[in-house]
């Protein structure tokens, strides 16, 4: 039976698109009124994890924690927090893969041990027994593909077992391909990129996303990517006291 506090795991294994936005500020508050406007997911990051996973969880949108690396001390912190998942930047290989895949499961499937009793509460389950038990199959496990070696690599990414969703950073992808950033969206070598992320994804049965900057560009991103992660909250915030100040002065 499906846990209904799952909120972008549902969505995305009945077939549904989702969005997301960063939340780097921090303070659980801001991280609450975000998830208050009707996104899916808010991604989190390192500050006030435990706070703001719970401030998410209880507006019914799923946090993921987007982790600083993939090691066992950092994925194994940032899940026990009861993040409905982890983000993992900078995946270049399979062996990246399967070890964030690893450290991300219980055993049998993984090396991750059991750990504080918080987890269970942003997943609406009772006891941290339940949890353990429900966690390899209800976490999503999602790595980040914004390097020239993440995506000659693809198709042996999307290959490992228990990686649910490829997620393109398109500025560290210009980065890498273009020496620049933000691409202009006409570079074919940046283009084929892209293509090939999203249709190795496909063939291998996995969910794909990308980051955009705008609400024109979510919509546009949504008839493609299972999952759109629409901008962060600093530059939300920048860009309406911009746009309101500039017809405040006229």
């Amino acid at each position: 039976m499906a846990n209904p506090k799952l909120r972008l795991l549902n969505t995305l294994r009945s077939g549904g698109r989702a969005l997301a936005s960063f939340t780097t500020l921090k303070g659980a508050r801001t991280a609450q009124a975000l998830a208050h406007t009707g996104l899916d997911v808010s991604n989190v990051d390192d500050a006030d994890m435990h706070d703001k996973v719970l401030a998410i969880a209880s507006a019914d949108a799923s946090p993921i924690i987007r982790v600083a690396g993939s090691t066992m001390p950092i994925i194994k912190r940032a899940l026990d927090t009861g993040a409905h998942g982890i983000l993992v930047p900078m995946i270049n290989s399979a062996e990246d893969a399967r070890s964030v895949v690893s450290l991300a499961k219980f055993p049998p499937r993984g090396l991750r041990g059991q750990g504080g009793p918080f987890a269970c509460f942003a997943h609406g389950i009772a006891t941290p027994a339940e949890y353990v038990n429900q966690a390899n199959e209800n976490l999503l496990t999602m790595v980040q593909i914004e390097t020239a070696a993440g995506v000659q690599n693809i198709d042996e990414i999307c290959r490992v077992d228990g990686i649910d969703l490829v997620l393109i950073g398109p500025n560290d992808l210009a980065l890498a391909l273009l020496g620049y950033m933000p691409a202009k969206w006409t570079e074919p070598a940046y283009l084929n990129a892209i293509d090939a992320v999203v249709a190795s994804a496909k063939l291998h049965g996995k969910k794909c996303g990308i980051v955009v900057v705008d609400g024109e560009g979510a919509k546009q991103a949504l008839e493609r990517f299972d999952l759109v992660v629409l901008s962060a909250d600093v530059r939300a915030l920048q860009a309406w006291y911009k746009r309101e100040l500039n017809i405040a002065r006229g």
